[in-house]
């Protein structure tokens, strides 16, 4: 009997004899391909006997035929449709066979079930019936769960709806179908979550604390679909909330997990879902932090969209790999061949969907189903052709067209993390020779980080230094290397060493560069004498020698005047044989020097062909990169407070008069005759070459240097806050700190800064610790008696007390020789002066300066975490990692904070803008706009000193030259008597005190007696205190 009369007239038994028909002749030449419709219709109909027979020959044709399978799938939905049979025999019978078709079928060919599955779920159809297709779910899980997986993008919407079912059978197997899809998922960040986002869907009011749990998940697993399609249904239930912090906490799951999606496509059927619903709530929210979040998290989902329009084409497409296949083999276009084909084809797009493209998975999953219709060799060779053409498919094409002959000298894949921070996940990167690539990012997105394991063999996948030879640029220079000349600093580097370079090779190279006997910098002057210009131009020459294939250069333009960086731009360009890698704040150096741009964004490298110009017209948002106004982040400095004796924002708090200094080892001064004054309203930008004296001049106003010819003065209750070119210095001893403790370390003793360095001005001359030794006679008068008496004493110290006597001069508690006990006796200034004790005058006039500052604020946890937060430090870096944990832009956030902590009157900062993004750049032009003390601050940064500053230090070779509205300072009307008084004062205690306030307006008897008291100083020589000079200029008597 043929197998079509057989199928036509079924009974018990007659199963075994159809498989082996279709194993032994074959689906199609058997009869079975053409006549599966006849047993659907056994299946369905009501003869209860031919319906047994019928699902025992599907079954057994499931267990026992693999080439029948194309086939044999039709029988599923008839199956699934008998659960409802009032014969218990059919209905077992039943579920056997539907669960037997779930488990045998090729895993990779699960997704062509799907459509008769859900079919069956619909709330029309019978309980029994809905309840038979939800177990198949669980059924693919023992032997396909990545299969599973990759299906739930559609099943979990079909079982979700079931799982608020009245019937209870029904609302059971769908809650046991999602547990089986959780189970799947391959996410171990979130695994843990599985039941309660289970429980989620079916008790809303339990959201909001789920969302708080889930916002507690630290992502850091690639995100793929599977974990998508479980955790999109809780994330739509969040948005949709009343509660704006659950809103808010979707909002952030969403951003967080977004940007751990390696593959956009796997976002792709989700985005239409979540989209919509987060761009409400960024329209509707009122709270605007919240509202912020969410305009992130729309920003990040329209990212992703638009990576995942671009590369939808690749997605395994049924269509295109279905025609591909039936060129591959030739055959005559028939039905059962079409269905052959399409199932194929289904595994192949599977198979495509997880990366699973190797020959021997190929040839294993799909050349066996393709034996209906080709000997073995045929369909093996078919299945290769389209294998191949399906990798093709799956690769995106570069964006770039660089010219082929360009020798590729890296071509990477890797995860990079500092610490606990993931910066870089599963990203790519490709270099080649030749190509000047400018390294784009915010500050703390890891550019330095990535250089530096790049150079030290720590990036996976990338070349080793053997082979091609990589050197990082960079101008930090060690302090224990810092005592050797600059020929002795090269030639003791590791790597010239290995290379057998010659100190007169290193000569030579550092000659090119302008390191000459007669030149600014001398090649066996120390390095520590070199400028930051010039410590540049030594870690280029260094790297000159390494003969380098790819430079990896960090900020090469910082510290250097406009003739190096066009030295510098000259240098790069010429080399056309060596790749470089550049991080630069420079929008001139990155638009005249690069030939690509590597940006990183959401934990990837992505690369763009072209300037920074051209990457910007691509990508606007960059622009913060490089443009002050386009600055959204903001810092705010603590405003400095009253000077005792000072009403006017134009009375200077520091002056230079006439100052020349030599340094030790130099003939020639470094600088010539300066005189300067800087006030409340000073914004003064000082200008020069590399090597003219503009830090040296710095350091003798804020008294680190002592000058040998003029004076330097400073007000005795003016704060300075001073930032040093080499900015690192200031918290190099304290890394293993975080910055909040470095910050409550350095004024934890009454607000005294103990970072005020033991300056050359501090230091007592062995001619003053003569005169401190000499006896001196002092002049006590009696105030009852007015007997008067003179003693010769002794002071050994200043033990910190200082007051004002009748006349406003100040006077200082000494500690007199052989007093075992401080004496609590003050001696005048003048007369402290004479006995050799000015400079330890200076430092009581610090300790006070300093106290006076701790106003206000208690030295706190919380209070400096805000203060961090202020000067755009996230707490997260500020008070829970360590320094050495931080970026280089991260640290000098750090040293500012720490430095405008005791609320400085004036701020001095050299090369503040070295190390500081453009958005952190912005953010300090703007404090410094609104800030009310005085600023000073060396810059090559034009855009920035011109922005702020309108007066300007010129200094050429040594000499000063003022440029500039040199008068705006006096121009300043606006009284310190006009600002907003402070009423009360807290103490680092909390102890509040009340301050006084400003003093009223002389009476006429005063002014008159103030006048008289004046005139008479004046005729004596004598020097007048702050209020009386005040008074003087006022009257014109000076």
């Amino acid at each position: 009997m043929s197998l079509e009369s057989k199928l036509a007239n079924l009974s018990l038994g007659d199963e075994t004899s159809v498989v082996e028909a279709i194993n032994t002749e074959g689906v199609i030449k058997s009869g079975f391909a053409a006549n599966v419709s006849a047993l659907c219709g056994a299946i369905e109909g009501k003869d209860d006997d031919a319906a047994l027979a019928a699902l025992a020959t599907v079954k057994a044709v499931a267990e026992g035929a693999k080439s029948a399978e194309p086939f044999n799938k039709e029988c599923l939905s008839s199956c699934i449709s008998r659960a409802d049979s009032k014969n218990p025999e059919v209905k077992k019978a039943a579920t056997e066979t539907t669960l037997a078709i779930c488990t045998n079928i090729t895993p990779f060919a699960i997704k062509s079930l799907l459509p008769a599955i859900f079919a069956n779920l619909p709330v029309e159809k019978k309980w029994q019936t809905r309840e038979l297709a939800l177990k198949c779910i669980p059924a693919f899980s023992a032997n396909a769960s990545r299969q599973l997986g990759n299906a739930l993008p559609e099943i979990v919407p079909e079982v979700t709806a079931c799982m608020w079912d009245t019937k209870k059978q029904v609302k059971a197997a769908a809650t046991e179908a999602m547990k089986a899809a959780c189970d799947v998922i391959g996410n171990k960040d979130i695994e843990h979550m599985t039941d309660k986002i289970i429980t989620a869907i079916t008790k809303p009011k339990e959201v909001p604390e789920i969302m708080h749990q889930m916002a507690g998940v630290t992502f850091v697993q690639s995100v793929e679909s599977p974990a998508l399609a479980m955790v999109v249904p809780l994330l739509l239930r969040g948005l949709r909330e009343k509660q704006t912090a659950t809103k808010r906490q979707s909002a952030v799951i969403i951003d967080n997990m977004s940007k751990l999606v390696d593959n956009p496509i796997d976002a792709a059927p989700f985005l239409p879902l979540l989209l919509p619903a987060l761009e409400t709530n960024a329209e509707s929210i009122a709270d605007p932090e919240a509202r912020e979040v969410t305009e992130r998290g729309v920003a990040q989902l329209k990212r992703l969209k638009g990576l995942a329009d671009k590369a939808l084409s690749v997605r395994g497409d049924i269509s295109k790999i279905d025609e591909t296949f039936k060129a591959a083999l030739g055959v005559e276009d028939s039905e059962e061949f079409n269905k052959i084909i399409a199932h194929a084809s289904t595994v192949g797009t599977c198979m495509m969907d997880l990366g699973m493209m190797i020959d021997l998975q190929w040839k294993k999953n799909v050349a066996s189903l393709l034996k209906a219709v080709a000997d073995d060799a045929k369909a093996e060779e078919a299945t290769e052709k389209v294998r191949v053409e399906a990798e093709k498919m799956l690769e995106i094409p570069d964006e770039d067209d660089e010219e082929d002959d360009a020798e590729e000298l890296c071509n990477c894949q890797f995860t990079l993390a500092y610490g606990t921070k993931i910066l870089l996940h599963n990203t790519k990167m490709k270099l080649k020779r030749g190509k000047r690539y400018g390294l784009l990012g915010g500050n703390d997105s890891g550019k330095t980080t990535l250089m530096r394991s790049i150079a030290n063999n720590q990036v996976e996948g990338f070349p080793d230094s053997s082979e091609v030879r990589t050197v990082f640029v960079e101008a930090d220079i060690q302090g224990e290397q810092s005592h050797l000349s600059c020929i002795d600093y090269v030639f003791v580097d590791e790597k010239i060493q290995a290379l057998g370079c010659s100190k007169e090779q290193v000569r030579e190279v550092l000659a090119t560069v302008g390191f000459v006997p007669d030149g600014k910098a001398k090649p066996d002057h120390p390095v520590s004498t070199l400028s930051g210009g010039w410590r540049m131009k030594l870690a280029l020459a260094r790297a000159m020698l390494q003969k380098a294939d790819i430079l990896l250069l960090d900020e090469p333009t910082n510290h250097l005047d406009v003739i190096n960086v066009a030295w510098v731009k000259n240098y790069l360009n010429s080399l056309t044989d060596v790749t470089s890698i550049i991080v630069s704040h420079d929008s001139g150096l990155l638009n005249d020097c690069c030939t690509n741009i590597l940006q990183i964004e959401n934990l990837k490298l992505n690369s763009f062909k072209g300037n920074l110009d051209e990457f910007v017209k691509i990508r606007p948002s960059a622009r913060s990169y490089f443009s002050l106004k386009e600055s959204k982040l903001k810092f705010k400095f603590p405003q400095p407070g009253p000077i005792e004796g000072v009403k006017s924002k134009g009375k200077a708090l520091m002056k230079m008069s006439g100052c020349t200094f030599t340094y030790p080892c130099n003939e020639t001064p470094t600088l010539f005759d300066i005189s300067v004054q800087v006030s409340l309203s000073s914004r003064v930008a000082c200008v020069g070459e590399n090597g003219a004296g503009k830090s040296t001049m710095i350091k003798l106003l804020v008294g680190e240097i002592e000058p040998q010819e003029g004076t330097v003065w400073k007000h005795p209750n003016a704060r300075i806050a001073y930032v040093a070119q080499h900015a690192f210095h200031h918290i190099e001893s304290h890394l293993n700190k975080t910055p909040n403790e470095y910050i409550r370390w350095r004024y934890a003793n009454q607000g005294e800064d103990k970072e005020s360095l033991v300056k050359v001005t501090m230091q007592f001359t062995d001619e003053e610790v003569k005169l401190q030794k000499t006896p001196f006679e002092i002049q006590f008068t009696d105030e009852d008696t007015g007997k008067i008496t003179k003693v010769k004493k002794v002071v050994t110290d200043l033990v910190g007390g200082r007051k004002q006597n009748k006349n406003k001069d100040y006077e200082y508690e000494v500690k007199y020789a052989g007093s075992t006990v401080d004496s609590g006796e003050y001696l005048p200034a003048k007369t402290l002066k004479k006995m050799g004790w000015e400079k330890a005058m200076k430092a009581v006039d610090l300790k006070i300066a300093q106290r006076a500052g701790l106003y206000v604020r208690p030295l706190s946890t919380k209070n400096v975490e805000q203060h961090l937060e202020d000067i755009g430090l996230n707490r997260e870096f500020g008070t829970h990692y360590r320094m050495s944990a931080l970026s280089g832009g991260q640290k000098v956030k750090v040293v500012i904070g720490a430095a405008m902590w005791n609320q400085p009157h004036i701020l001095i900062l050299d090369e503040p803008t070295n190390y500081l993004d453009r958005e952190s750049l912005g953010a300090l032009a703007g404090a410094i706009e609104i800030f009310d003390g005085g600023v000073v601050m060396i810059t090559h940064n034009n855009e920035f000193c011109s922005k702020l500053c309108p007066e300007t230090w010129v200094m050429d070779a040594g000499h000063l030259e003022t440029k500039g509205d040199a008068d705006w300072m006096l121009k300043q009307d606006t009284k310190i008597d006009d600002q907003q008084q402070l009423t009360e004062m807290t103490d680092a205690a909390g102890n509040v005190t009340k301050v006084k306030g400003a003093k009223k307006t002389l009476s006429k008897k005063e002014q008159k007696q103030l006048l008289k008291k004046i005139k008479a100083k004046l005729k004596e020589g004598q020097d007048l205190d702050t209020e009386e000079e005040a008074f003087a200029i006022e009257k014109e008597l000076v």
